[in-house]
């Protein structure tokens, strides 16, 4: 007979949930067991559910689901409405200015909402869930050191990787969360600091930057690169930098960090040319890192189960997202692909949807980047640099949003729709957007992409009007032919 606590475990692992056992295996083999929560961990989780198979999730933070800036990105946002915008509409406002508490507090209470929200899709799918760190203990078990104590063993057929990402370290530069923050930090700050430093003039330094700059603080962006915004389309992040100074950024681009001092009541950066020369120093009350990520692997126990990895710690997968493994599959961050929460959900679609005998697909030539400063900046496909580097005869046409009637009407004019297809069959190869809501537009064009669409077919489709969407229709038009509106 099973002693008292084995029954008990046994009894938990039948049920809705599984937040502490200690000690043992479970008593119940699962279908699959996902080792964390984030998007592409619990989406994967819920859709292995709804196929049938019964499946644990386990994650060591204590909440589900990834981390989110929109929260501060939209109050940010709004403080600079009512300070720049308001009074042309006539709405006067007096002295408009923030409550840190009160802003953290929206911010802690739509992450809270959101995090229990997926508690909630758990249960209504049956999905267990373990608070607790998990590592591979072998081919088909999963060892969790539990957050309240204790430990316990999961018994699998299948275990999918699922642990995300982390930040990668800079040399000479320790981050402690206070004066040098990860973005972690950066969104919990308990004043706006007076002078921010970005090190790194990516996506989340530039979004990060963005919040504290609307919220008062002077900001520098250094970037080791001699351009912002990675793999943008060249034309774009031209446009985008100069919107950004506009707004009060500071660029040094082809600059490199050696080194951090901690130890005045600044923080003291020595910085040098990415190319060689002098040395200098820059002083900042915050230094937010935001240099990259890297795969969140430690602990996992890869190597004792034999998981090979590539020179850069990333899990490596085959097409169907399987290791060298069998048992064990991989997801997301933790593998070679962007490193992008929506393209980690369709990473675990697919791969369960294949663990079922059904077919999976993820198209990573359609996977849009989206960067939520404002104005936002968007795109999918080939930058018209990339086209032209391979050689390929295209088009490209364009659109200003300062020609459109609803960015317009709203005073939010900066930025532009652009295409690029190619010039005999008039296929789209890219689609970049700068500009109001430009994350909410783009999936018009991910969409007309996935189904092989010309930019004809976009100009030829019928749009709202007046919708910032028409700008998507007028740089098809321009492309093909001519717009109207320009």
């Amino acid at each position: 007979m099973l002693s008292l606590g084995r029954r008990r475990g046994a009894q938990l692992l039948a049920g809705k949930q599984l937040y502490g056992l200690r000690g043992f295996a479970t008593a119940e083999q699962q279908d699959l067991v996902v080792i964390g929560g984030g998007p592409g961990g619990y989406v994967a989780a819920i859709k292995a559910a709804q196929l049938g198979m019964k499946v644990t999730c386990v994650e060591g933070r204590g909440t589900l689901g990834g981390t989110c800036l929109n929260a501060l990105l939209h109050s940010s946002h709004m403080l600079a409405e009512a300070q720049h915008s308001f009074a042309s509409h006539g709405i006067l406002v007096d002295n408009p200015r923030i409550d840190m508490g009160a802003l953290m507090a929206q911010k802690n209470k739509a992450v809270t909402g959101l995090t229990k929200g997926v508690e909630g899709l758990f249960k209504k799918n049956k999905v267990q869930y373990v608070k607790g760190w998990g590592k591979l203990a072998g081919p088909n078990d999963v060892e969790v050191s539990l957050l309240d104590g204790g430990n316990t063993t999961l018994k699998a057929k299948n275990i999918l990787v699922a642990t995300g990402s982390e930040v990668a370290p800079l040399p000479g530069v320790t981050i402690d969360e206070e004066r040098i923050v990860s973005s972690t930090g950066a969104i919990s700050l308990k004043e706006v600091p007076k002078k921010l430093v970005v090190i790194g003039g990516g996506v989340i330094g530039l979004e990060l930057g963005s919040v504290w700059r609307r919220l008062g603080a002077e900001v520098t962006v250094l970037e080791y690169l001699d351009f912002i915004g990675g793999t943008m389309d060249s034309e774009i992040r031209r446009a985008f930098q100069r919107t950004l100074e506009k707004q009060g950024f500071k660029f040094r681009l082809g600059t490199k960090v050696t080194g951090a001092d901690t130890s005045g009541s600044t923080v003291k950066l020595t910085v040098e040319p990415a190319k060689g020369g002098d040395t200098d120093t820059l002083e900042a009350d915050v230094v937010l890192v935001s240099t990259g990520r890297r795969p969140f692997t430690s602990g996992l126990n890869l190597e004792g189960v034999g998981v090979e990895v590539d020179k850069r710690g990333r899990v490596q997968v085959d097409s169907h997202f399987r290791t060298n493994v069998p048992s064990i599959y991989a997801i997301g961050d933790v593998i070679p692909g962007p490193m992008l929460a929506h393209k980690a959900e369709d990473d675990g679609i697919a791969c369960v949807e294949m663990l079922a005998g059904r077919p999976g697909h993820v198209n990573y030539n359609t996977v849009p980047s989206i960067i939520y400063t404002w104005p936002e900046v968007a795109w999918v496909g080939q930058t018209e640099d990339e086209v032209k580097a391979q050689g390929v005869d295209y088009k490209v046409g364009k659109f200003a949003f300062m020609a459109n009637s609803r960015a317009r009407t709203v005073e939010d004019t900066d930025g532009m729709v652009k295409f690029v297809s190619d010039a005999k069959t008039d296929k789209i190869l890219g689609a970049h957007i700068m500009g109001p809501n430009a994350g909410e537009l783009i999936p018009e064009c991910v969409l007309a992409m996935e189904y092989g669409a010309a930019t004809e077919d976009i100009a030829r489709t019928c749009h709202g009007h007046p919708t910032l969407s028409e700008a998507i229709k007028e740089a098809a038009l321009a492309t093909f032919f001519k717009p109207i509106h320009s």
